[in-house]
């Protein structure tokens, strides 16, 4: 029976942003990787299709309206969700402006958005659990398989869950729950409907 070969030393079997962030600056990891630190393991990210993108469009345009000046939104920005995970989700919402932004990346969320075709059950389970740990009070998922968006709140950090889950649906509207008077409807983050 043949012997598994030998871990290599040089790689940990789980990557810090730290050691995932060298990568990049070193050129090991380039632009065109498009790779994200999920859990101490980089992961390819799933392929962009044009219903991802367009949808992605209505969001961004919905959430830079809504928002304003009250907070930055960042597109498919990486954001510091804990010393394993560094994600790069479809949209963050995070607090004062862009140029606080310039040296250094987020450590907070207001909102984590992710639009969701064929990345659905990994946004569900595996992101779920990086955004609630690292205490984003509200994660939306823009489900592009049922029509709708799922929006989860109240995230309990130990349990690395959020506690309350809804799904609403063209015609009702969400209220962001970390800006008061944010308001978006449903329609102007969904696809038309066919």
């Amino acid at each position: 029976m043949a012997e598994p070969a030998p871990a290599d030393p040089a790689v940990p079997s789980r990557w810090t942003t730290e050691r995932y962030l060298r990568l990049v600056d070193e050129g090991v990891l380039g632009p065109d990787d498009k790779v994200e630190l999920l859990e101490g393991v980089i992961v390819a990210m799933a392929p962009s299709n044009v219903p991802h993108d367009g949808t992605l469009g209505l969001v961004s345009h919905a959430l830079f309206r809504a928002v304003a000046d009250c907070a930055t939104v960042r597109v498919q920005l990486s954001f510091v969700a804990g010393p394993y995970s560094l994600p790069e989700p479809d949209l963050a919402v995070v607090p004062g402006s862009a140029r606080d932004y310039e040296r250094a990346r987020p450590t907070s969320a207001l909102l984590v958005v992710e639009v969701s075709g064929a990345s659905l059950k990994q946004d569900r389970l595996t992101k779920a659990a990086i955004y609630a740990a690292a205490r984003v009070p509200e994660y939306w998922i823009v489900n592009l398989r049922d029509d709708c968006v799922e929006v989860r709140r109240e995230p309990d950090a130990k349990q690395r869950r959020y506690r309350h889950v809804a799904v609403v649906r063209r015609g009702e509207t969400i209220a962001m729950k970390a800006l008061a008077g944010v308001h978006i409807a449903v329609d102007d983050l969904l696809p038309s409907a066919r």
